[in-house]
Parts: structure tokens; C-alpha cells; sequence
């Protein structure tokens, strides 16, 4: 359910980026994408070693980041 969650946040994200009609700004982008690159590198660790946790923060924080709202909880889906 956890992974689903993430999954539903990061969806949102892409969609958000790729139909919004408004030009996002870099400032705005930029840690948006920091974060899902941070979540995406934690994940991806050869030995197998990651942090549903941290990779749930990262997906949380660009999700907050670019909806600028309040921030969702990831446990509940």
C-alpha cells in the first residue's frame, strides 16, 4: 500500500508537469526535481539497500513542492 501511494503521488506529479498549460518555473522545478531524483537514487541501490521511508519523504516533498499545498500523508491511501 505504501509503494501504491508513492506511486499515486508521483503519477500526479508527472501529470502535473507534462498537461499543465502553465510554464512552470526552473526555481520551482528544480527541487521538485531534486527530490524524486534523490528518491529514484535511493531506490535504485545496487546492493538493495533503501528507505521506503526516505524514498516516501522525497515523493511527499516534490508533491508538496509543486502543489504548494498541504503536505499528504503517504501512510493513507
Amino acid at each position: 500500500m505504501r509503494l501504491r501511494r508513492v506511486q499515486h503521488l508521483a503519477h500526479e506529479i508527472m501529470d502535473e508537469i507534462n498537461t499543465s498549460k502553465e510554464q512552470k518555473q526552473f526555481d520551482t522545478l528544480s527541487p521538485v526535481i531534486d527530490n524524486l531524483s534523490r528518491a529514484i537514487g535511493d531506490l535504485t541501490d545496487p546492493f538493495g539497500n533503501y528507505s521506503l521511508d526516505y524514498i516516501e519523504e522525497k515523493v511527499k516533498n516534490a508533491h508538496y513542492l509543486l502543489f504548494k499545498n498541504e503536505k499528504v500523508n503517504v501512510n493513507t491511501y
